[in-house]
């Protein structure tokens, strides 16, 4: 690995713990200025003061939401998209570079493929192309990998999430997202199999907090470093606080219980009080 990757990827990853809170902000281009989103520069206050390692998104985030009162956090540049007005959601195609995230100042680029669907081939030979480009600039590369198409039953399958992520690594990727298998056990055989880190995603908004908090910890048992938490961040009731008590899971080993007590005590602590990441 480069010297300009290991120092890109201590922007992004907790030099103590080893891992990484990252809050994906992409979802502009996919369904458009979803709650919690409207307004990019408030939300990237918010979860960075409440101690979010990085924050990812499209080119439209450092021109218009990255960086403003709260605290520095990291900047991953989302190199793919697609729309849900597509005849086909899942096919994503390349609208940026790594050349132009090297200009905008980004700490590293992310790619997204959907292994099964039709376009498969394409999106692999996408992220093939831009692990080489990232191995020549010395920037890091997340891969977000997800199981849909007519061949997956289901996407948080250990098999085919297992299989994902190891196509991550194999094509290059230096971080990997993949789908939460549901259960500590079962995500252990994701994690064993893939040499690079393995990250999961925050999925649709749950029910509950709990939830959320012991499916973080059931990944973190299981080995995984760290959490791509989107919705459950950014449309929570309390992003900040939110991130306060995620943040103490992944870097703290913090329980359930007392990220509960984490997120129910934010609200009575003033708004720059927060925890800053070890670096």
């Amino acid at each position: 690995m480069s010297y300009g990757k290991k120092i890109r990827l201590e922007r992004i990853i907790d030099r103590n713990s080893g891992r990484t809170v990252i809050v994906p902000m992409d979802h502009g281009v996919t369904v458009g200025p979803i709650k919690g989103l409207v307004d990019m520069k408030k939300m990237v206050d918010a979860v960075s003061m409440g101690g979010a390692n990085a924050v990812l998104g499209h080119l439209g985030l450092p021109l218009h939401g990255h960086r403003q009162r709260g605290k520095d956090v990291g900047l991953i540049l989302h190199l793919s998209g697609s729309t849900i007005w597509s005849p086909d959601p899942n096919a994503k195609i390349l609208v940026n570079t790594v050349e132009n995230a090297i200009r905008m100042g980004a700490d590293a680029v992310s790619v997204h493929v959907n292994i099964g669907a039709a376009s498969e081939a394409d999106m692999l030979r996408d992220l093939g192309e831009i692990a080489v480009k990232c191995m020549d600039w010395g920037m890091p590369l997340l891969a977000m990998m997800y199981n849909r198409g007519a061949k997956v039953k289901s996407e948080s399958d250990p098999g085919a999430v297992s299989h994902a992520a190891r196509i991550a690594a194999e094509l290059g990727a230096d971080i990997v997202k993949v789908t939460y298998t549901g259960l500590a056990k079962s995500f252990r055989r994701v994690v064993e199999g893939c040499p690079i880190p393995v990250l999961i995603a925050g999925g649709e908004k749950a029910d509950t907090d709990r939830a959320v908090f012991e499916a973080v910890r059931g990944a973190l048992d299981a080995g995984c470093a760290g959490v791509c938490m989107g919705r459950n961040a950014f449309q929570h009731r309390d992003p900040l606080g939110m991130m306060r008590a995620i943040g103490a899971m992944v870097h703290e080993n913090a329980t359930p219980e007392q990220a509960a007590a984490i997120l129910a005590g934010s609200a009575r602590k003033p708004r720059g009080g927060a925890r800053r990441p070890r670096r």
